[in-house]
């Protein structure tokens, strides 16, 4: 199933979303719902409240008095938290068991106020924000809930800032204009990315990418995007990933690329990339089908050390290739040198652009990236191999050590990146 986070500060809209999601098919579990539900008489959570905070939390009838409550914890951290430690995994709990018994074809939306407060994001394929500017809050709180400018800041103030929230985002959802608005920008969501996203991960297929070599300037929020990618993937296969590395064209700042993130998830050998396959498929990034499982680089000495397992993307919002290597394996070696090289040396930048830009320029009209990426090969290898090795023994450049065989030599050729649609960016 399609895991969402929703979330958005208050007077956001948030509800709205969610409203709509729901007509539109998503099992919608609100948080806010199962806080309540979780400490209603006779429940543990409200004997854990008591406990904490004595009875005069109580009303007479024996339920939470939540204005009382709300008035001890508001502005005290120290006993938010305690509330918090209390609350939140109940919810959680209640939440996951929600979840499972949702249908497994299906999109299940988690309205968490708090989802940003809590580090949540990795649980799910997508984290979508409602966002409105904060003075479009405030006004909407002092229209539709009487209250005061002051105090609205002042819940708004104990919320993540704005900026937060919209760094955990995948999606944005811009709720500073009318609720007809918003819920048309819900309706796009669910039609062009939501619900192919959920039949992609049913069927463990890839979302179609189709076209020849872009080349896109170089966008700021790349390496935030990969970060929020590579968290999910460590929640889904934690045990046997090594390491995770953003490589590629998209992790060297001001370089121009096609818009596809190329992650490399390390393991400690093949055995084990096979034995993840289908955890990183549930996580959203399925085998690439028709490759071969050991694709290596025949013109090397031992080509078995290029294997790889590749990976793409369900998400049809979100091009991502997911290279899985060995640890200390030369492609796995190159990829990270490759990328460091370029981001150290302003000369070998320039040069690989101008390369990707007349390779671009040749297989722009093409069905798929395979011309463009087997045109690249002969740069790496008359061009770049000699400068980066050369780099290599000037800088005293080593890769990140992990417990894993030790790292082989240099390679001097490109990753193998040839299969058509796979070439990194």
């Amino acid at each position: 199933m399609l895991k969402i986070g929703l979330t958005g500060g208050i007077a956001s809209g948030k509800s709205v979303a969610a409203s709509r999601l729901r007509e539109l098919g998503a099992v919608v579990i609100d948080a806010d719902a199962l806080a309540r539900e979780v400490v209603e008489p006779g429940t543990p959570g409200l004997a854990k409240v008591v406990d904490a905070f004595s009875k005069a939390v109580l009303t007479h009838d024996g339920g939470l008095d939540r204005p009382k409550l709300g008035a001890l914890v508001f502005g005290n951290p120290d006993r938010l938290a305690v509330l918090n430690s209390i609350i939140h995994p109940l919810v959680r709990e209640r939440a996951a068991a929600l979840a499972a018994a949702a249908p497994k074809a299906g999109v299940v939306v988690q309205d968490i106020p708090l989802l940003v407060e809590t580090g949540q994001g990795h649980n799910f394929h997508l984290v979508v924000v409602v966002d409105a500017p904060d003075a479009v809050r405030v006004q909407r709180m002092v229209q539709h809930r009487h209250m005061t400018a002051a105090d609205a800041r002042a819940r708004m103030a104990a919320q993540a800032g704005r900026q937060d929230r919209l760094a955990a985002a995948d999606v944005v959802l811009d709720n500073s204009g009318s609720k007809e608005e918003l819920r048309d920008a819900v309706d796009r969501l669910w039609k062009f990315r939501l619900a192919p996203f959920a039949e992609n991960l049913t069927r463990r297929r890839l979302a179609p990418r189709t076209g020849g070599p872009v080349l896109t300037p170089a966008n700021p929020d790349w390496p935030a995007q990969a970060a929020r990618l590579i968290a999910r993937l460590r929640a889904a296969a934690a045990p046997d990933i090594l390491a995770l590395d953003h490589v590629g064209s998209t992790a060297v700042p001001g370089l121009a690329a096609k818009d596809v993130l190329d992650l490399q998830l390390g393991v400690e050998d093949m055995a084990a990339a096979d034995r993840i396959a289908p955890l990183l498929a549930d996580a959203g990034f399925p085998v690439w089908p028709g490759i071969v499982a050991d694709n290596p680089k025949p013109s090397h000495p031992d080509p078995a050390d290029w294997r790889k397992r590749l990976h793409g993307n369900a998400d049809p919002g979100r091009a991502v290739n997911l290279h899985v290597r060995t640890v200390g394996s030369p492609g796995w070696q190159f990829a990270l040198c490759f990328r460091d090289w370029l981001r150290d040396d302003a000369d070998a930048r320039a040069d690989y652009l101008a390369e990707k830009r007349r390779v671009a320029r040749l297989h722009g009209v093409d069905k798929s990236t395979a011309g463009y990426a087997a045109d690249k090969e002969a740069w790496f290898t008359s061009h770049a191999a000699a400068r980066m090795e050369a780099w290599v023994q000037r800088t005293g450049w080593e890769p990140p050590s992990y417990n894993a065989p030790e790292p082989a030599s240099l390679p001097g050729t490109e990753p193998d990146d040839t299969t058509p649609g796979t070439a990194q960016s």
